[in-house]
């Protein structure tokens, strides 16, 4: 059960992950980075680790997906603002990519230290998602703040770039998945949001369009990220009370609706008017 729970999550995954490269190719940075982060690959994740482990493992992996979601967004923060800063260095893609990442890798670690902290002394799973969740949502307003031009890509990304990004989402929610059964939850929900998605769309869109296709769609994107931590604390309750099939429906219809539309449509809205 457990080998095709890691497999048949990192399989969906890989898929998903390539499909959001393409739409932010097809659609602009808009559409395609708040629209491409609807939740995807954290449902198989979830239903992976939901039929792996036990309910406490599941709401323990599940609660640190908004924390991670930020760290995510201030990922993608480094990737907005830093590639101004670099303006006649060579290799701004390297440089912009090796800072990216060593953020992440430093508020990971802070995270989760401070998550453990936070539950030795009394805090909840449940204030520890709603605590990432609101962090996350004022993040993301931030980012939003100044409208960023979201162009569409002209060129088209390579098909190995496809396929490495899959890949390396594929890998990440695998990971997260059998972490959670090893009795890693926090551990695993950091996996879970590992910026594989989010690093190979913004490389392999530079690479094709240039610095300024990725640059637009990393504010959108971030603002999108809200709806999977939403998720994460709606299958929290919906996964164990319904089951891995209406409970991951019933949470991807909240988090979508709830969220996703209603923030692509402001943010549109704001495109056209400024």
């Amino acid at each position: 059960m457990l080998s095709s729970s890691v497999i048949l999550s990192a399989l969906v995954a890989g898929i998903i992950a390539i499909l959001v490269t393409l739409a932010i190719e097809r659609w602009g940075g808009l559409t395609g980075g708040l629209l491409g982060t609807m939740p995807s690959t954290i449902v198989p994740a979830a239903a992976g680790i939901s039929l792996a482990g036990n309910q406490e493992l599941l709401n323990q992996t599940l609660s640190i997906i908004p924390l991670g979601m930020l760290i995510n967004g201030i990922f993608l923060a480094v990737w907005v603002y830093l590639p101004a800063k670099l303006e006649g260095q060579k290799h701004p893609l390297l440089l912009t990519t090796v800072t990216a990442l060593f953020v992440w890798f430093i508020f990971g670690l802070l995270m989760l230290q401070g998550v453990e902290f936070a539950l030795d002394n009394g805090v909840t799973t449940w204030q520890l998602g709603f605590l990432g969740l609101a962090l996350l949502i004022v993040l993301a307003i931030a980012m939003n703040w100044k409208v960023q031009p979201t162009p569409k890509g002209k060129q088209p990304v390579a098909r190995t770039v496809l396929v490495l990004r899959g890949s390396a989402a594929a890998c990440a929610i695998g990971a997260a998945v059998w972490l959670s059964a090893q009795g890693q939850p926090f551990v695993a929900g950091l996996a879970a949001v590992f910026p594989a998605i989010f690093l190979t769309s913004m490389v392999a869109l530079w690479l094709a369009q240039g610095p300024t296709v990725p640059q637009g769609a990393a504010g959108p994107m971030a603002m999108g990220g809200a709806s999977v931590a939403i998720y994460a604390l709606v299958a929290m309750y919906s996964l164990p009370a319904w089951g891995v099939i209406f409970g991951s429906l019933a949470a991807w219809v909240i988090a979508v609706f709830g969220w996703s539309l209603p923030a692509f449509l402001l943010l549109r809205k704001r495109v056209i008017t400024d």
